[in-house]
């Protein structure tokens, strides 16, 4: 899924990037000359994607294997910057952007010392307020000067999004089963819709029917009462 934003006409809200730090799994920021890319042009679009991600579970008897998600993908925020050092060139002497504002884009590539990680990054552009790492940062130099260096150069940079552990856990909460229990096995009932109801994966079908003594899962007579393992056990059981 992905969507997009334009923005049009003058604006005074000037994008900024800003480098930072983590701390313990909280990413911090501190606006400075050495860790904020403030930009003079601002982009025309920003794109922001968000997927998941599912896997095929094997069911005997079935023309074709059932959809199992395990997992949703982090957000990728994408925008093309315009950097420019000439147009407000002060003295009217440009300067090489090598050296002056793509530095502060290879800072947030780079692996910080202390974090042992690239740092994380803040993207903020009027209500878009946007907290991940840098995964790409693809440069095009479009302007030179006549000594060669390049003055001016198209920048895209996607971003993955960063959410802590914590935040994620609150925003779904999960329960896991943990404790041995019984259920009858209904008419309608399948050992891969059981096993995708109680441990949210279908294809633990194969280890409920180990724990059950079940050689032929399509054979079960309604009315059976199944042992139920908690989930520690039931992957020792696949293991």
């Amino acid at each position: 899924m992905a969507a997009s934003r334009q923005q049009s006409g003058p604006s005074q809200n000037k994008l900024r990037i800003i480098r930072g730090k983590y701390s313990g799994t909280e990413a911090k920021f501190s606006e400075s000359d050495d860790t904020t890319l403030t930009v003079d042009f601002n982009p025309t679009e920003y794109s922001i994607d968000k997927g998941n991600a599912y896997s095929e579970a094997t069911i005997p008897g079935l023309g074709s294997p059932l959809m199992q998600f395990t997992h949703g993908n982090v957000r990728t925020l994408s925008l093309e910057l315009l950097l420019d050092s000439y147009t407000y060139a002060k003295d009217g002497k440009p300067k090489d952007l090598r050296n002056t504002l793509l530095p502060k884009i290879d800072k947030m590539l780079a692996v910080d010392g202390e974090l042992h990680a690239p740092p994380p990054c803040k993207v903020l552009w009027g209500s878009l307020v946007f907290v991940g790492v840098l995964e790409d940062a693809k440069k095009r130099f479009v302007l030179f000067l006549k000594e060669g260096y390049p003055v001016r150069a198209r920048v895209t940079l996607t971003f993955k999004e960063y959410v802590p552990i914590e935040i994620q856990l609150k925003e779904n909460p999960r329960s896991s089963p943990d404790r041995r229990r019984a259920r009858d096995f209904l008419e309608g009932d399948s050992l891969w819709k059981i096993a995708h109801d109680v441990y949210g994966n279908a294809a633990r079908w194969k280890a409920l029917a180990t724990s059950n003594n079940i050689d032929d899962p399509l054979r079960i007579e309604p009315g059976r009462r199944l042992i139920i393992p908690p989930i520690d056990e039931l992957v020792t059981e696949e293991q």
